[in-house]
């Protein structure tokens, strides 16, 4: 007996040895614009057969270091996390003139989930995941981005949105979203006004969607994001600031929700 309880424990000391986070970088195109996405996950898992996936949609500041260490954070979970890029050349920027301009060609126009599916795309053709179970999270201008592709109908067992703004929900959408829903919301966010909770709350009951709309109380604009502080500082943005346990608890509710769409066992 102890001869085996040592064998195991060795195999699973070579395998925890073995095991690493793969990342690299996926160029893929979408009308006519080149875009640079970030690709990551635990090899340990992919060995196990297909793993569930994540779509991840950045702030409006663009593809940055924060959300390539969030595609990360889900690869050490056991998801193969994809970093998409909205604006082009994974173009990043810290000028809220320059943000809200690269944002702003999204909103109210198809293009918005279009490109997002472009993304979703690319992590389905890599052959990791099991296309059953794939979601998408969103920060901020990624936020309502997710919930702009799960309107369209994309082919997703839920979408994210961390301190997103909350867009229209079209007519259509009911019939046509797969997708389960959830919602982090600060509750201090002056960039989400309560006229826009309440619509959205009214079209999603409306629309029967299966959805979860959370608040963090004294939360502001951007609370998950530990450099949110600096970037207003450096920027004079105002309104946004990091919460440390409202990024903590939006992370856990995440991860209860993939438990729960995902069929998995929650991860610690």
């Amino acid at each position: 007996m102890k001869a085996v309880l040592a064998l195991v424990f060795s195999s699973a000391v070579a395998l925890t040895a073995s095991a690493k986070i793969v990342t690299r970088t996926v160029r893929y195109e979408h009308a006519g614009v080149k875009l640079s996405g970030y690709l990551a996950y635990d090899d340990t898992f992919t060995t196990q057969g297909k793993i569930p996936g994540v779509v991840i949609v950045h702030e409006w500041w663009g593809q940055n270091d924060y959300v390539r260490g969030r595609a990360e954070q889900l690869a050490k979970l056991g998801y193969a996390a994809f970093a998409l890029d909205m604006y082009g050349a994974g173009e990043s920027t810290s000028d809220p003139k320059r943000a809200g301009e690269l944002a702003g060609q999204f909103y109210g126009k198809p293009l918005m989930a279009e490109r997002a599916q472009a993304g979703l795309d690319q992590l389905l053709a890599t052959g990791l995941v099991d296309p059953n179970r794939v979601a998408a999270i969103g920060y901020c201008f990624g936020g309502s981005t997710v919930q702009a592709l799960a309107y369209s109908g994309a082919p997703l067992a839920g979408v994210v949105s961390f301190h997103g703004g909350l867009i229209p929900v079209p007519a259509e959408a009911a019939a046509k979203t797969k997708a389960k829903i959830l919602v982090c919301n600060g509750g201090a966010d002056g960039f989400v006004p309560s006229k826009d909770i309440d619509a959205f709350i009214t079209s999603m009951n409306a629309g029967k969607f299966d959805y979860q709309f959370i608040s963090y109380a004294g939360a502001v604009h951007a609370f998950t994001n530990p450099d949110a502080d600096a970037m207003s500082a450096k920027s004079g943005l105002k309104g946004i600031g990091y919460n440390a346990a409202a990024d903590r608890r939006s992370w856990q509710h995440m991860k209860d929700f993939f438990a729960e769409i995902f069929a998995v066992a929650p991860r610690p």
